[in-house]
């Protein structure tokens, strides 16, 4: 078997790629709902998925070993329908062992309760509709290390060896506050922070890692990323990705403000 492609890919906010909401350009939403389509393609054939989401955060990596996770709606203020989606993709407990193995440097901790949070089943609903592909899901660490998290990213890289897709699940913007109030010095923040984005990942490895673990000496990084939890996702598939190079696969806007998703392969 090949090596599995790894990605970083975009979830919106909440259930926003599902939903037909009237804050947000229509196009914009079909946009963004149209690649996620397309994420069960990318990594085709895959035995499982392994995905570090921003809406995961333990004072240690954790890994969640339940062999059936339910849902965790962990969004708010939404239409009723909003909260019974159903997605039962099945754990992957030899996978989230494996992972732990692999992990064992960093001290991890194990779950077996938590439900996929919206950064997990909002992009997979769309990619994977029949919820027949076996998933784990892996917490950040509350610190938000960056080279921490590149770290942690090389320890998991083995498994694509085994087949199994790691994706990143945040956004490369993630301004909440900026983006319901469309400014021209808000979009050309985004822009500078997307084009930095896009030149980093198709460096070389030192480079781009070391470019990453630094990221908030970006053009607008901060104005981008206030808290860089939605950002840090991007680190452990960039860690994962040892040599293979970057590009981004998608590109698209959300009331204007740039954002992209990143495919290592």
């Amino acid at each position: 078997m090949s090596r599995a492609p790894i990605a970083f890919v975009p979830h919106g906010g909440g259930p926003w790629p599902i939903l037909s909401l009237p804050v947000l350009p229509q196009a914009e939403t079909v946009a963004l709902a149209t690649y996620m389509r397309s994420i069960g393609r990318f990594g085709a054939p895959a035995t499982a998925l392994v995905v570090v989401s921003a809406h995961w955060e333990e004072d240690t990596v954790t890994v969640n070993t339940g062999p059936a996770p339910g849902m965790y709606f962990d969004y708010y203020n939404f239409p009723d329908h909003a909260y019974t989606f159903s997605w039962p993709a099945p754990g992957a407990p030899d996978v989230a062992e494996r992972a732990l193995a692999l992990l064992s440097d960093f001290q991890p901790e194990r779950n077996n309760t938590r439900g996929y949070d919206h950064g997990t089943f909002i992009p997979l609903m769309l990619a994977y509709p029949d919820a027949n592909i076996p998933v784990v899901q892996i917490s950040l660490k509350k610190n938000l290390d960056p080279a921490e998290h590149i770290a942690i990213g090389k320890a998991l890289a083995p498994l694509r060896e085994d087949g199994v897709v790691i994706l990143g699940s945040g956004n490369s913007y993630h301004n909440l506050r900026q983006l319901f109030h469309a400014t021209p010095r808000g979009h050309q923040e985004a822009d500078a922070f997307d084009a930095w984005l896009a030149d980093t990942i198709r460096r070389p490895q030192a480079e781009r890692d070391a470019r990453l673990a630094a990221w908030h000496t970006a053009p607008a990084a901060r104005a981008c990323h206030p808290r860089e939890e939605h950002l840090i996702p991007l680190m452990v598939v960039a860690g994962a990705a040892g040599a293979d190079p970057g590009r981004i696969a998608w590109s698209g806007t959300t009331n204007g403000y740039r954002g992209s998703a990143i495919h290592f392969d």
